[in-house]
């Protein structure tokens, strides 16, 4: 018996690391035929999730993956210079941020689970989840079923696990901006930076991607779900339009050369049951957060959790501890990603006052703000004795 993780994602690639690292059996079932790949556009690690990364022993494949950015600014919808800061970390701090493709980054996290001797399934989506006397049955749309002693849900913001766990849980709503993400060429751009425009109609990134290019998302306030039938051509003529205004964004969209499909941005209310005695949720399917930590609070879930698997007597008492451990920090995350979000989608009194106050407040209160965030370390996984269980607990599994 072992461990079924739903979904190949960065959370479930992650706990499948982690849980082999402790000598633990894990099979990971993604719906996807093919989970890896180019999938989405780019994301950031910050220092807390990069430590995660270096505890994992998959760090510097990493960050050969992506590119470094030591630095964020964040600029007016006129230009001016709001805030020049560390970026994903305080000043000093050795991890620099990486952002690299979504993609990419799974690919890193699924070879290395692969190779540590995890098995990956690919397109098998859960229908139901039957508890035995032993553990769990999962049930897929196949046909095909599996035992185990635990489940992890690391199936992402449209979770099955969750409802399954929960048939009253909450579920996810739009919140009033989708992304849209392209590559730029010929548009000179400072390397290291990861450059944040809050323009009149949502927030522009760019950066300078590692072959000369220059990697944009456009966050779009958009009051009402869009439709996403346009052609490219259409999506980047509606882009042009809304960001005429602001000077640099403008010229990127111009020069764009490729266009990644829009994405909605959700919310979603707090979710009362996030475990039971066999079942766990980790990453977006527990606890969205966006706000550039999507990526790296997953990572710390899965060390966590597996830090209480090895520490506990009992599986109940493991996923309790698990949970106790990140309830506080989660929830904190999610109230500054809900403030993150309403900067995006702010009139224009309330961005007349961020672009008075923000210079001010970034340079008095920016590293004070954000230290319980980036200085935040969930430690090491314990040493495996020879038998291959864990020196700070007995297997359950």
């Amino acid at each position: 018996m072992g461990v079924i993780v739903i979904g190949g994602g960065v959370a479930g690639a992650a706990s499948a690391i982690a849980l082999r690292r402790l000598g633990m059996e894990v099979t990971v079932y993604e719906a996807y035929a093919e989970p890896a790949g180019q999938v989405g556009s780019f994301l950031s690690l910050a220092s807390n999730g990069l430590r995660v990364l270096r505890s994992l022993g998959v760090l510097e494949q990493v960050q050969r993956a992506g590119v470094d950015v030591p630095g964020q600014r964040m600029w007016s919808s006129s230009g001016k210079l709001l805030g020049d800061v560390p970026r994903g970390r305080l000043s000093g701090q050795e991890l620099h941020s990486v952002t690299l493709m979504r993609g990419a980054l799974v690919e890193v996290l699924r070879a290395e689970a692969l190779a540590a001797g995890a098995v990956i399934v690919t397109g098998e989506r859960l229908v139901d989840v039957v508890t035995t006397e032993e553990g769990v049955r999962a049930v897929f749309a196949s046909g095909h079923m599996a035992e185990a002693s635990l489940l992890i849900g690391a199936d992402g913001i449209w979770s099955a696990t969750r409802s399954l766990l929960d048939p009253q849980a909450p579920a996810p709503e739009y919140a009033g901006l989708y992304s849209i993400s392209g590559i730029a060429d010929g548009i000179e751009t400072e390397p290291g930076i990861f450059n944040m425009t809050f323009a009149r109609n949502g927030a522009f990134i760019h950066l300078a991607a590692p072959d000369g290019k220059v990697w944009w998302s456009a966050q779009v306030s958009w009051p009402a779900q869009p439709e996403f039938s346009l052609t490219d051509e259409e999506w980047l003529r509606r882009l042009a339009g809304l960001y005429r205004h602001e000077q640099v964004p403008a010229a990127i969209l111009e020069a764009t050369v490729e266009l990644h499909r829009p994405t909605l941005m959700h919310k979603l209310d707090a979710i009362p049951v996030r475990h039971n005695d066999r079942i766990v949720l980790l990453g977006d399917a527990g606890h969205p957060v966006g706000a550039g930590q999507g990526a790296s609070m997953a990572l710390e879930d899965a060390l966590v959790l597996a830090q209480s698997l090895a520490a506990e007597p009992s599986m109940a008492a493991a996923l309790s501890a698990y949970e106790a451990a990140r309830s506080d920090r989660i929830a904190k995350m999610v109230k500054a990603a809900s403030g993150n979000r309403d900067a995006k989608t702010a009139g224009p009194l309330a961005r007349w006052m961020r672009d008075l106050v923000m210079p001010v407040a970034v340079r008095l209160f920016y590293e004070k703000a954000t230290a319980w965030l980036y200085t935040h370390d969930c430690g090491e996984l314990p040493p495996v004795r020879a038998d291959g269980h864990s020196q700070a607990g007995s297997s359950r599994l």
